[in-house]
């Protein structure tokens, strides 16, 4: 980027932060609309007590955050509403930090059970499990979004195979509950599967772009879809009400609408509204949209510039590049050119930047859970969101996909055992420990292939010295004798016959069915000393005691290149 870029996303930058908590919450058309339209502050006493309320968006994109605020002030004036019970499926917390996020919501007394897929930016809710004062749920994202769709023809539940041999599976773990004093349950053992369930929504909160004066919704512009459609539809098959904020009002063009006015009960304008965070709806970014024909990895190296100044994501040096390097030589080894991906957050970004900046962007087909299609998947805050994406969908629609066509996913973790198993749930036992499976457990569980890429310890360092690597300051292992928190079940994934493999500093293992077997080793690690003596996990070499040696280009990264397998 140039000089001039930098400074154009530096000045964004200051005025994102200096502006992020504007609202409005008295705001109503001045024009002849549709009754429909309400303000906020009357939006939120239209909200009974007691009863189940769904939120749409997903990180940084699409935040109900004008509904968040409204509801936080309508319970400090008045009392009411209270006792919610709040659904969500993908994180939508601040971690303590961002002004407008669910964590508004977070006060004793008006929320009575939470139950969402990702929790670990949800800080303030966390905090009042640890306290007693919330009860604390989670299953996959996947799985919710699936059930919202159930809700929606009038049934009730899901059978699934997701989840089996994980804490979510009551033969394993506590199923949904997490907090101590949880009451509800809302998974059940079902032979061979498991039995999801979610209360029933009464109340749907949608973010989106833009409604015309009838009060028809329409998503173009926008970042991603996520439920919006499936939690509409399964409010109103319950008998409950759908809003709706958007940015601006629009003229009609019927080709367009996303969410008829018949399906709509009330509607917000609120002209601070968010397309993805930082960015205004009214002011959108064309790069996130449907036929932007942007230079996507230019794109992608500005969002990396922002995320690096916010310190959203940590800022990588060259041992963690050598890793992200590694992680790709599996990638390109086992995937095909035309093979559908899924990446995860943190160190799966860096195997993606891999990826796009070797050349295979156009020969792969990116995807996020939250239904971006094709395109480049974006990082950070801005992640579930992708750069120049074919087309969007609902986060429904894309878990089907995955169902049947993920050909690999690359994933993070906090544990692995010598098992194969992985926890990447819950960091600690405390209740401000936890971080949800997301939708971990529906992705590993379509994927034919599973790449998972992550330290070798917490905390340690590395050294790079010539072409070899050395552990120059040890830490914690993350390889352990037992997983604190099974989120995903190496024993089902070898009875579904997937190829799994765990990449880490010192090198690449992979799971066969006597456990983990070491495969490859880097340049300047002793297998004996560093690996076999060391590591409380159980570690096995190849039958014949041959461990390959990593290429010295993954180190240096001069000379390295990676192509993809033809199908």
């Amino acid at each position: 980027m140039t000089l001039f870029e930098r400074l154009r996303l530096l000045w964004h930058i200051i005025c994102w932060r200096l502006t992020w908590s504007n609202k409005d919450l008295d705001t109503k058309p001045k024009d002849a609309v549709s009754p429909k339209f309400i303000s906020a502050r009357e939006a939120a006493l239209l909200i009974p007590d007691g009863v189940t309320v769904f939120s749409n968006g997903l990180a940084g994109n699409a935040r109900c955050s004008v509904f968040f605020w409204a509801i936080r002030g309508a319970f400090e004036k008045r009392g009411h509403p209270r006792h919610l019970t709040w659904v969500n499926v993908g994180a939508q917390g601040g971690r303590g930090k961002v002004p407008g996020t669910i964590e508004e919501i977070g006060l004793p007394g008006l929320m009575d059970r939470y139950l969402a897929g990702h929790l670990e930016t949800c800080k303030t809710q966390l905090q009042l499990a640890e306290n007693h004062n919330l009860e604390l749920h989670t299953l996959p994202q996947g799985v919710m979004s699936l059930v919202l769709e159930a809700q929606a023809v009038g049934e009730s539940h899901l059978r699934s195979e997701v989840g089996v041999g994980t804490f979510l599976d009551p033969r394993v773990g506590r199923g949904s509950a997490l907090s101590p004093d949880a009451q509800a349950q809302y998974v059940a053992e079902d032979g061979d599967a498991l039995h999801y369930f979610l209360p029933k929504i009464d109340i749907a909160l949608i973010n989106a772009p833009y409604a015309d004066s009838e009060g028809n919704i329409y998503f173009r512009d926008a970042a991603t879809w996520t439920e919006n459609i499936q939690s509409a539809r399964a409010a109103r098959a319950n008998g409950g009400k759908v809003f709706v904020t958007v940015s601006r009002i629009v003229p009609k063009k019927e080709a367009e609408i996303n969410l008829r006015s018949d399906k709509v009960d009330y509607i917000v304008l609120h002209p601070y509204n968010e397309q993805t965070a930082s960015i205004r709806q009214r002011r959108f970014w064309p790069m996130f949209t449907v036929g932007a024909n942007v230079d996507a990895p230019a794109a992608g190296r500005k969002l990396r510039f922002i995320n690096n100044v916010l310190k959203i994501t940590p800022v990588r040096g060259p041992v963690e590049f050598a890793l992200a390097r590694l992680a790709a030589c599996v990638f390109a080894a086992e995937v095909p050119a035309g093979a559908m991906v899924n990446i995860g957050v943190g160190f799966p970004e860096e195997v993606a930047r891999q990826l796009v900046e070797h050349g295979l962007f156009d020969q792969l087909l990116f995807t996020t859970e939250a239904g971006a299609y094709g395109g480049l998947p974006a990082p950070g805050i801005f992640f579930s969101a992708a750069i120049d994406p074919q087309h969007l969908e609902s986060s429904s629609r894309m878990f089907h996909r995955y169902q049947t066509d993920l050909d690999v996913a690359v994933l993070g973790f906090l544990q692995v055992d010598g098992d194969g198993n992985v926890n990447a749930s819950h960091r600690g036992p405390r209740m401000i420990d936890l971080v949800g499976p997301g939708g971990f457990p529906d992705i590993a569980a379509g994927a034919r292939t599973i790449i998972f890429v992550g330290c070798w310890m917490t905390g340690a360092q590395f050294a790079l010295a010539g072409n070899s690597l050395r552990i120059a300051k040890p830490g914690p292992f993350k390889f352990v004798e037992k997983v604190t928190h099974i989120t995903f079940s190496a024993r089902e994934a070898l009875r579904m016959g997937k190829k799994v493999y765990y990449v880490t500093h010192v090198g690449v293992f992979a799971l066969t069915e006597n456990g983990l077997e070491l495969r490859q080793v880097m340049p300047g690690i002793d297998v004996e000393r560093d690996i076999l003596q060391a590591c409380p996990a159980r570690i096995r070499l190849p039958e014949n005691g041959q461990v390959t040696v990593v290429d010295e280009a993954v180190l240096s990264g001069a000379g390295f290149q990676l192509h993809l397998q033809r199908r």
